[in-house]
């Protein structure tokens, strides 16, 4: 349970949920999150967690025993899953590399000449794939030791290694969230991430952003979950564990906004601005990258004789949530090969880390950051959202909401009513179907980013097309185990 909860907290519960909130009405944005977290993410959990635990079987298996020619849902899962973490770790090894360089911040004074020019070394377009990097190349390369070493031997080492990468990022962001709160202008920030705008509730956009956020950060449409409850004993309580994963992410978020919004505040201050001045100054120092490898950095080398501290500790931090999300990546994937193939743990884990490397090195290029950003934002918009969606569907419509709902009562303190049944037929396939439709919507009329429409196609509509054609194509190899 610990690495389940490691899963779903990782690196957008510190640098993508305070900006969103903050975005879209501040602490008024809270009112459409908690309500999505309640409508679509606990249920979604409940979904995979039931069903991993009832067919004792990782993502594609699982679903195969739903029904024959489902488990392919299972694979697209997984395969999405898979994209992610061939990114997910080169960002670990930027944390790595930043890391490293806190001890001297050597970033120096201009964080944004640093980050683009001298560390990732950024080309002026997408084509220069060829010149890798050698320090992020080798940052790289240390994630993939460390990930293959956490997952060695499936759920026993997994299980030990929780306990230090769970509790130790929680008690960086503590630290944060104090010195952070401590800072001159630190009020001013959290007034502003705290600040609610009621009127920014009747806007659609608000409420798709919510239900987007909720699915982005639960690690739920990964095939993790259905992976990592098919591991637990058969008496744990699968509605307890669900609600326990589900508000620790999402409380986890809420305590990063704090740290998140004192900081910046103190950076308003030092700048003689307000909050809307810097945001309007500095937009792409408050969100993503920006904020951790731009807005960070300069704050802590402010921090005088601590600077060095405070910085090995964000990064640590940093590095410690991606671990835990990105093994629980691989062990998605890994535990589906194994299922279906009878494969040996330890050829299934290298497998799927050669392949993540060679498709990794695209990113650890001149031109990778260009290409992460593209196929982040379409296996997030896209990828997931399409699983959960066929999720809702299989389990709705075919195999039936109340096998799972009774298989789950059976086994847990208190029971899920009927109310869990419409969420998964109804609401949430709907919610899901409209934000799908408006991100297509978007793309037809114009480009993501206004980037090339060939790069376009060729780092984002070419993986999701492809996903569910390969998911079919394994469903349909040869098994070496019945189902």
């Amino acid at each position: 349970m610990l690495a389940a909860i490691g899963s779903a907290i990782g690196l957008g519960n510190v640098w993508r949920f305070p900006y969103i909130c903050v975005n879209y009405g501040g602490g008024a944005f809270l009112i459409p999150y908690l309500v999505a977290l309640f409508t679509a993410g606990i249920p979604l959990m409940i979904l995979e967690m039931g069903l991993g635990h009832k067919m004792e079987a990782s993502a594609p298996v699982a679903f195969r025993g739903t029904g024959k020619g489902r488990e392919w849902v299972g694979w697209m899962a997984v395969g999405v899953g898979f994209m992610i973490i061939c990114y997910y770790a080169v960002i670990m090894g930027w944390c790595a590399n930043f890391f490293r360089y806190s001890f001297n911040l050597a970033w120096g004074s201009n964080t944004e000449d640093f980050f683009y020019n001298q560390f990732l070394n950024r080309s002026a377009n997408f084509k220069d794939v060829f010149s890798i990097s050698g320090p992020i190349l080798a940052a790289l390369l240390i994630s993939w030791v460390l990930i293959i070493l956490c997952i060695w031997k499936g759920a026993r080492s997994v299980g030990k290694v929780v306990y230090l990468t769970v509790p130790l990022p929680w008690i960086c962001l503590v630290l944060f969230v104090i010195k952070g709160l401590s800072l001159p202008g630190a009020e001013q920030g959290i007034a502003y991430y705290l600040t609610p705008n009621f009127a920014a509730l009747r806007d659609s956009s608000v409420w798709l952003a919510a239900y987007g956020q909720i699915f982005f950060s639960l690690s739920i449409a990964f095939g993790v979950m259905i992976a990592y409850a098919s591991f637990l004993p058969k008496r744990s309580d699968i509605v307890n564990n669900a609600f326990i994963v589900s508000l620790a992410n999402c409380g986890t978020s809420f305590l990063g906004g704090f740290a998140v919004f004192a900081t910046l505040g103190h950076y308003a201050h030092n700048l003689g601005l307000d909050m809307e001045g810097l945001l309007a100054l500095h937009p792409d120092k408050a969100k993503g990258f920006g904020l951790v490898f731009l807005t960070y950095p300069t704050i802590i080398s402010q921090l005088g004789r601590a600077a060095s501290f405070f910085g090995a500790v964000f990064f640590l931090m940093l590095m410690t949530l991606a671990i835990d999300s990105a093994f629980s990546l691989v062990e998605a994937a890994a535990a589906a090969f194994m299922d279906k193939y009878n494969a040996v743990r330890l050829k299934a884990n290298f497998g799927v880390a050669f392949v993540a490397i060679v498709i990794g090195l695209v990113f650890t290029t001149r031109a990778g950051y260009y290409w992460l950003d593209v196929i982040d934002y379409f296996m997030n918009s896209f990828g997931i959202v399409a699983v959960a969606l066929l999720e809702c569907l299989v389990i709705g419509y075919f195999y039936g909401t109340r096998n799972i709902r009774e298989y789950v009562n059976s086994k847990s303190e208190f029971s899920i009513g009927k109310w869990w049944d419409v969420m998964i037929m109804f609401v949430t396939p709907v919610i899901l179907a409209i934000s799908i439709a408006l991100e297509i919507k978007a793309r037809i009329l114009g480009a993501y980013g206004d980037i090339p429409r060939w790069v376009e196609f060729a780092g984002g509509w070419s993986v999701v097309i492809a996903l569910p054609l390969i998911s079919i194509l394994l469903m349909r190899s040869r098994t070496r185990r019945p189902a």
